[in-house]
């Protein structure tokens, strides 16, 4: 369901949740926490700051922290970073462009099967994750 990047992501963010409001974590002790190599971290975790998702501050005692709180922060914003969220417009049916100004057979339905699969990333937050609440 994931990508490689996307789950890497989402273990970081999610060790991150749990160290909300504290100083910053390390990209190193990240890379450690989550069995990610570290430039591989280093990477992902400065795609999550550019994007807005951290922030990340340098020298001995920088690291990275979320830059929303885990109950403002949903699992598909992070993950919508690193897998296409949209489908790729091609028809099932191989019939050429498939949208909803020229609708295949399939269409309709298949925008729905998708629309409820995506529907836990977009409804779930960190904290939600964190607390163990159901949706």
């Amino acid at each position: 369901m994931l990508s490689t990047t996307a789950d890497h992501a989402l273990r970081a963010v999610l060790l991150l949740g749990r160290a909300y409001g504290t100083p910053p974590v390390s990209a190193d002790e990240i890379a450690e926490a989550t069995g990610t190599p570290r430039n591989y971290m280093s990477k992902t975790l400065n795609a999550l700051a550019k994007a807005g998702v951290l922030t990340s501050s340098r020298g001995p005692t920088g690291g990275f922290a979320l830059a929303l709180a885990p109950d403002e922060l949903t699992v598909a914003r992070i993950i919508d970073l690193f897998d296409d969220p949209d489908p790729s417009g091609r028809c099932l049916l191989g019939t050429g462009p498939c949208n909803l100004a020229q609708p295949c057979a399939a269409h309709h339905r298949w925008t729905a099967l998708t629309d409820a699969r995506r529907a836990p990333l977009t409804n779930t937050t960190l904290a939600d994750l964190l607390t163990g609440r159901a949706a």
